[in-house]
């Protein structure tokens, strides 16, 4: 759907504008493809510590195992150095945030290790920066075709645009739920995956009760900056993800009885 979109929109600035249309569509999908290859050269930040398993050998072996299960190369594994809970993969490579291991224990930060390892071996990490590009032409080529547009391409570029953004959205809801079931068929103990996200979920609601109750600017910058989100929700909540997960460990259990 998202690449279906993406054609009608190239099609549609090739008919309103024309070669003009052409040659700026190409300059800024060659300025995307740029700017992709330089963000995956420089991915890494100050704050990444690379995982060794001398320091902690538990977490190593645990990503170890968890990547031979699932046939895959063993990822690189960097601990981010921030308070704030989190992890994120990108290429072969997971980050997993010092906060985490404040508020999780061992089998739970495990578990969110196979919820990234899940997202790596499904290809989501090939498949997130070219959504997230894609729709930074959208943007661009809609901005063309309301500025030099008459009003029906205007009509129709923001229509695209808008499609793309469900579209996109409703991707990456789907990915983040099948890295979760992906997680769960890898973990030695599946109900951890679910406490981890509970545990996050309180976490989460405590943090956000603090900081409404508390003197503005106490924390500056401990919660991430709230945008429109239409054009940002491409996360399923908490509770979405515990229901889920908590349905497809039953579907486990019933087919291991089967079994």
């Amino acid at each position: 759907m998202l690449y279906f979109i993406l054609a009608l929109e190239v099609i549609l600035v090739l008919k309103a504008l024309g070669d003009i249309g052409l040659i700026m569509a190409l300059s800024a999908m060659s300025t995307l493809a740029l700017l992709y290859v330089w963000a995956t050269r420089h991915k890494f930040g100050e704050n990444l510590i690379p995982l060794e398993r001398e320091e902690i050998p538990w977490l190593y072996d645990g990503i170890a195992e968890l990547a031979k299960k699932a046939r895959v190369q063993m990822p690189r594994v960097y601990l981010c150095d921030d308070y704030i809970p989190n992890a994120y993969s990108f290429g072969n490579t997971i980050v997993l945030s010092l906060g985490l291991f404040e508020v999780l224990d061992e089998d739970e930060i495990i578990a969110v290790a196979a919820h990234e390892l899940g997202h790596i071996k499904n290809r989501d990490t090939k498949w997130f920066p070219l959504v997230t590009y894609g729709r930074f032409l959208m943007l661009i080529t809609t901005l063309i075709l309301l500025i030099a547009g008459n009003a029906a391409v205007k009509v129709a570029a923001l229509t695209l645009y808008i499609a793309y953004e469900l579209a996109r959205s409703d991707f990456m809801k789907k990915r983040e739920f099948l890295a979760d079931e992906t997680a769960l068929r890898l973990l030695t103990i599946p109900m951890s995956l679910k406490r981890a996200l509970e545990e996050l979920k309180y976490y989460e609601d405590l943090r956000m009760n603090v900081r409404v109750n508390a003197v503005p600017s106490i924390e500056p910058g401990i919660e991430r900056e709230k945008r429109f989100a239409f054009f940002t929700e491409t996360h399923p909540s908490y509770e979405e993800r515990i229901l889920r997960i908590t349905f497809e460990m039953n579907n486990l259990m019933r087919i291991k009885q089967v079994q």
